[in-house]
């Protein structure tokens, strides 16, 4: 116990600083290069719609190794596997950015993919083994506040770097953080790994990771299509059908590449499956709101960035009252609570015009910023509540790739409904926007039935003193 000492009293800092550069680098890669396009394109001499496919291999190779994640960290222990994705993550950034064309961008997209994929999950589970789950609250924060963040501040970022410095600027930005993460984490972090691991479902990985890789391009090609309307279809299709099979093959193995069974557990399965449903809804701002003020109001991007970056402030200040809402009022009501707000922050955005006075948006755009970190961090830290630590890895691998589908599935959705909305008259006017804001802001109201079926004790550990549960549970 006493060897454990001085590292209890760095866990509260220097394992969620660590854990949080590396998903701030991988959620700023995944929207920083989307500014950049115009340049990339005319340096590599490529059309800015085929740059789509560098945007997309990124997030293809993320949807395929996500699912292993897990597998891999408890083979070869979590801190082996996450400095080894640091390190491909880095090493992928160098090659992007000294990529002489277009093939070897797409090509080293791929490799910070693979990183990508290892990083995330494996360090939400370097979180959540760190932390008791009386404290899993602030692991949450660190988790959830660089997915949050990273949206907002990737386009603003990107546009300032690409203006005033180079594209390849938006890679090698992540040399020294990536390198400082890697003898960070090798200094703090524990090499914990399962001795009793089962083998790898190759057969597995391969029906869930071409079934998500499938999935996942499909929709890139719905908000940036590369291939005509047929093929996409088609590609989800398959990509369903391929799903559809390993679920029933995951009934019949015993250690499956993904553990479906999870869901038995209720905190789980309402805090990913209800959680990212709300989380489809609000993931589409990010994409819809830069557009509305450039296109429709004629802002500049650095202008545009300046406005949407205060809903980042506003998920910094939410974190400190979440833990109070919770401890006050329990999972159900908080959950239900912040997809309403959400809910009706979006409706807010039909009212921006070109002449609403610019704090006006600011306020709007603060207010979305406190309901959206609320609803993430709350959801986030639900789902892994009650989920035994014998679980935890299979648990954030599924609960990763979930995620990164409500991403995707938000920025889809979004940019359906616009070329929709915008297809009659073949413009995207302010009115256009109005009405995209209006239905999307349906999509969290959905979410609120799953919430509702919450009990009382679902997450009590992560919210109430311990003692407080050892008695609930001897009284119940």
């Amino acid at each position: 116990m006493t060897a454990a000492s001085p590292a209890r009293v760095r866990l509260p800092i220097m394992i969620p600083l660590i854990v949080a550069m590396a998903f701030l680098m991988e959620q700023l890669d995944s929207t920083i290069l989307t500014t950049a396009v115009p340049q990339i394109g005319r340096s590599l001499a490529v059309p800015p719609v085929q740059m789509s496919l560098a945007v997309a291999a990124y997030v293809l190779a993320v949807a395929v190794f996500i699912p292993v994640s897990g597998w891999f960290a408890d083979r070869f222990g979590a801190r082996r596997v996450f400095v080894a994705a640091l390190a491909v993550f880095t090493l992928g950034s160098a090659l992007c950015g000294m990529a002489q064309d277009f093939s070897m961008l797409v090509a080293m997209r791929v490799v910070q993919g693979l990183g990508g994929a290892m990083m995330t999950p494996v360090g939400r589970l370097i979180l959540l083994r760190s932390f008791r789950r009386a404290d899993m609250m602030t692991a949450m924060t660190y988790m959830t506040l660089p997915a949050i963040m990273g949206p907002v501040f990737g386009p603003l970022l990107g546009g300032v770097i690409t203006t005033y410095l180079s594209w390849r600027w938006i890679f090698y930005v992540n040399l020294p953080v990536g390198l400082i993460g890697i003898a960070l984490a090798l200094r703090y972090i524990k090499n914990v790994h399962d001795p009793d691991v089962k083998k790898f479902d190759f057969a597995g990985f391969l029906m869930v990771g071409c079934g998500l890789g499938l999935f996942q391009f499909g929709l890139e090609n719905v908000s940036r299509p590369i291939i005509s309307v047929s093929t996409i279809i088609l590609t989800i299709a398959a990509a369903i059908v391929l799903l559809l099979s390993f679920g029933i093959y995951a009934r019949k193995k015993k250690a499956p590449a993904v553990d479906l069974t999870l869901f038995r557990t209720r905190s789980f399965r309402v805090g990913t499956l209800a959680g990212g449903l709300c989380r489809i809804g609000l993931n589409g701002v990010p994409y819809l709101l830069p557009l509305m003020l450039q296109l429709g109001f004629g802002l500049s991007p650095i202008a545009s960035g300046s406005l949407t970056f205060v809903g980042s402030v506003g998920a910094i200040l939410v974190r400190t009252l979440i833990a109070r809402l919770l401890r006050r009022h329990g999972y159900r009501i908080v959950l239900v609570s912040s997809a309403l707000a959400g809910s009706v922050t979006l409706a807010t955005f039909a009212l921006l015009t070109p002449q609403t006075p610019h704090w006006v948006i600011l306020l709007q755009v603060f207010a979305f910023g406190l309901t959206r970190s609320t609803q993430f961090m709350t959801s986030n830290t639900l789902s892994y509540s009650d989920m035994p630590d014998s679980h935890l890895s299979r648990a954030t691998s599924l609960g990763g790739v979930l995620q990164q589908l409500s991403v995707s599935f938000g920025v889809s959705v979004a940019a359906v409904l616009l070329s929709l909305v915008s297809a009659s008259s073949h413009a995207l006017t302010t009115a256009r926007f109005h009405e995209v804001f209006l239905l999307t802001a349906i999509i969290p109201l959905l979410s609120v039935p799953g919430f509702l079926a919450l009990s009382a004790k679902d997450g009590i550990r992560t919210i109430t003193p311990q003692k407080a549960v050892a008695e609930a549970e001897t009284q119940a």
